[in-house]
């Protein structure tokens, strides 16, 4: 069905919409000749709807930038047109920060092979546009925006109420615009403040829900950038870098990165499963052929995992997909005449029902999509069977993704060391709470120690005793309209399982690119670590930093400590090591460790910075680690892979002791690492995420009580809004707890605190 009426009476349900522009070539011809502008055949000129500053000036300036930059990209501007608008119904707000709008006309250059790649020439062009004028020192530089600039859609939004949509803009009230479809959204803005650039749709996609994995999925994606390389971007690729612009929601953070994938060749569809895919992991009825297709692209990129309910299109075809947990609904209806409406809710068109042809809804997991272009619309099986047996991607697998329990047994385990097990666990700040209350029942059950709700602690950095720097942070939990999920009951969408390794060209996938260990769990034992640590496989090679500085050392020690730990990773990374191992092994009286969560937090963000972060798979071996919170920081910061060492050697001591009975030590182990695995999907689920895999690196948390300076530099991108100490505080507690452990001169035999309030240590000397 086609016909502005149906269009402009859905859009007077949304904030705004995208239309196919090619239906509209009738109308854009008349307008432009108006202005003397002659358009060229449909398909053979883009269209670009621009915000620009409310400044005469300023607007010139990003007119004058866009047209440079067409010339160099080698088109043609034909043109700009005012864009009619009419804003007695808007507010006061919103009229306070509306944008001029204007209509740029682009023509296709005659050596562009087809359609698509004059789309991408739109694309580097638009990229090029936001970074020249997002970089530049315009004063409102902000009100500038390119909602779109294509050959097939144009999109028209704003800060607005939905009925405010039409009346803003009287074209699309126009009986010559036409379109085949229409991408609506309308909301209340929850997570963001209202604006005119934030308004949906974007440029591929609307977006009910929220990406909870957002800072993690924005880290990755940069990093990702300088191994990038596409044939079909040539030498533009550089010039759209970064992918993702800062400031956007996590809706434009999505559709960024949904629009690289898509420019880069990848159909819309398949971007979409790579990026919200199925549960697939325990998925018992799913056939073979579709969990190899998942667990492929699972080595390429993290889920973006969230409650969602996401609608795309390209003009051509148009489309949703529904989250792996459901939480966001979204039905449909076809009518006999051939109308397809899907929304978030029922009613939002008046249909007879004697002219339903079909009524559903979208299932957890499911694609629906219309393609134009067929005329029909295509089934979930039809279009992900088309996708899954594209490649051999179950023969991909075999070959080169290598499960950790198919690895030879290592000649050589770290043994328990029981004459100074007492010692390294008063460096590490083990308590006799943290033995017993805490690791005892969870290596005898299998399960986390139930407590009474609430944490009656000073916060940490009120406390006058030392505290683990674990301590300052708090994890986010889900709110208002983002549901938690309910790990034990549903816990076919969870995933624990997780691949390890590097990373190749995302644009370029290939049978090498799941070249990496497959890990059941995050959590490695003594032998798997030491598997790694001695892997002899042609790709794979492992080195092993020291996470330790000198005893008594200052603040500033610890930070060249810290930069020099990066340097080394830079330097393995160029000598080929492909998995790093942060170790902390080596305690005494003349060293004492980092703290884990610092050094891991630290070298991942330099690794980030620099571009290799995508190269290695980053292993923790730290003695720190005993509780759920500590393992969830951790990964939550970017370790792919966690070795407790002091907590197994504590459960064997405990056993040795009589203190924990009727398990053996490799039972004791098996069941504490399963403890810690359910504590972790508990902990992830209460900020509604379901796999491991989207947590990694996701920075779920807030600091308190730390400098901002040293978050910034260490915790890139957390939330802190209280501050406190900074580095140099964190080395003196980490000094006190290795001064009790190794004292001048000991008096008596090593004895923990029972982790009840107390008054502070002395200072060592």
């Amino acid at each position: 069905q086609s016909g502005i009426a149906r269009v402009a009476h859905v859009l007077r349900r949304g904030e705004g919409g995208a239309v196919e522009q090619a239906a509209a070539h009738v109308f854009f011809q008349r307008e432009c000749a108006k202005l003397g502008i002659s358009l060229p055949a449909s398909g053979h000129y883009g269209t670009g709807h621009i915000f620009l500053p409310r400044a005469p000036a300023e607007a010139s300036h990003c007119q004058d930038r866009l047209a440079a930059i067409v010339r160099e990209e080698g088109q043609t501007l034909l043109g700009w047109r005012d864009v009619p608008i009419d804003d007695s119904s808007i507010g006061p707000s919103a009229r306070a920060a509306e944008p001029a709008f204007r209509q740029v006309f682009i023509g296709r250059a005659a050596g562009l092979a087809d359609e698509q790649a004059f789309e991408r020439k739109l694309y580097v062009i638009r990229k090029r546009l936001e970074h020249a004028i997002w970089n530049s020192v315009l004063s409102n530089r902000s009100q500038f925006y390119v909602p779109s600039l294509s050959a097939r859609t144009m999109i028209f939004k704003g800060m607005l109420t939905p009925t405010q949509v039409e009346l803003l803009f009287p074209d699309l009230a126009d009986p010559a615009v036409e379109s085949a479809l229409a991408l609506v959204h309308s909301r209340f803005s929850t997570n963001t403040f209202p604006s005119w650039p934030l308004a949906h749709p974007y440029r591929y996609i609307a977006h009910n829900g929220e990406i909870n994995t957002l800072r993690g999925n924005i880290n990755w994606m940069r990093a990702r950038e300088a191994l990038c390389e596409s044939p079909l971007l040539g030498d533009d690729l550089k010039k759209i870098l970064p992918i993702v612009m800062e400031g956007g929601s996590d809706s434009a953070t999505f559709d960024n990165v949904l629009e690289f994938l898509y420019m880069a060749g990848r159909e819309l569809p398949h971007a979409v499963l790579m990026m919200i895919p199925e549960a697939w992991s325990g998925h018992e009825m799913m056939d073979d052929d579709r969990k190899a297709f998942y667990e492929y692209h699972g080595c390429l990129m993290e889920p973006w995992d969230g409650p969602a309910s996401i609608a795309f299109t390209d003009g051509a075809v148009i489309g949703a997909v529904l989250d792996r947990n459901g939480l966001r609904p979204s039905r449909y209806y076809v009518t006999k005449d051939g109308l397809v409406v899907m929304a978030s809710e029922v009613g939002v068109l008046d249909i007879p029902p004697e002219n339903v042809l079909i009524k559903e809804r979208l299932h957890p997991g499911r694609i629906f999509l219309v393609d134009t272009r067929e005329g029909r619309i295509i089934d979930d099986v039809e279009l992900k069977q088309r996708y899954t047996t594209a490649q051999p991607y179950r023969a991909w697998l075999k070959q080169h993704l290598i499960p950790l329990d198919q690895l030879p047994q290592p000649t050589q385990v770290p043994e328990p060391d029981h004459a100074t097990v007492r010692q390294r666990q008063q460096a590490f700040g083990y308590t006799h709470e943290d033995l017993r209350i805490l690791m005892a029942p969870m290596a005898q059950e299998g399960e986390e120690p139930v407590g009474s709700m609430g944490n009656d602690a000073a916060l940490a950095v009120l406390s006058d005793k030392p505290r683990m720097l674990y301590d300052y942070f708090k994890q986010l939990f889900a709110q208002v309209t983002n549901p938690p999920l309910d790990a034990i009951r549903e816990e076919l969408v969870t995933q624990i399982e997780t691949p390890l390794g590097p990373e190749g060209n995302l644009l370029n996938p290939g049978p090498e690119s799941c070249r990496m260990l497959k890990l059941k769990t995050p959590i490695l034992s003594n032998e798997e670590l030491a598997k790694i640590r001695h892997l002899d496989r042609p790709g794979f090679k492992t080195v092993t930093l020291p996470m330790l500085f000198p005893a008594g050392a200052d603040g500033a020690s610890l930070a060249r400590a810290i930069d020099d730990l990066c340097r080394q990773a830079s330097a393995a990374i160029a000598q080929g090591c492909n998995f790093i191992v942060l170790s902390d092994r080596g305690v005494d009286p003349q060293h004492m460790p980092m703290p884990a969560l610092l050094a891991t937090a630290g070298v991942h963000h330099h690794l980030v910075r620099t571009g290799t972060r995508m190269k290695i798979g980053l292993i923790v071996e730290s003695g720190e680690p005993r509780e759920t919170h500590h393992i969830a920081l951790l990964l939550g910061y970017g370790a792919g892979a966690i070795n407790p060492y002091l907590a197994f050697e504590t459960l064997d001591d405990l056993i040795c002791q009589d203190l924990l009975t009727g398990v053996d030590p490799a039972q004791a182990e098996k069941n504490y690492i399963k403890a810690l695995n359910k504590g972790v999907v508990k902990a992830i689920s209460k900020m509604g995420i379901s796999t491991i895999q989207s947590y990694r690196g996701a920075q779920i948390f807030e600091a308190i009580g730390l400098d901002k300076a040293f978050v910034d530099k260490y915790f890139t991108w957390t939330a802190s809004r209280v501050g406190g100490i900074g580095i140099d505080v964190v080395a003196q507690e980490s000094g006190l707890r290795h001064h009790r452990a190794y004292p001048e001169r000991p008096v008596g035999p090593p004895e923990l605190d029972w982790g009840e309030p107390r008054t502070a240590w002395p200072k060592a000397p």
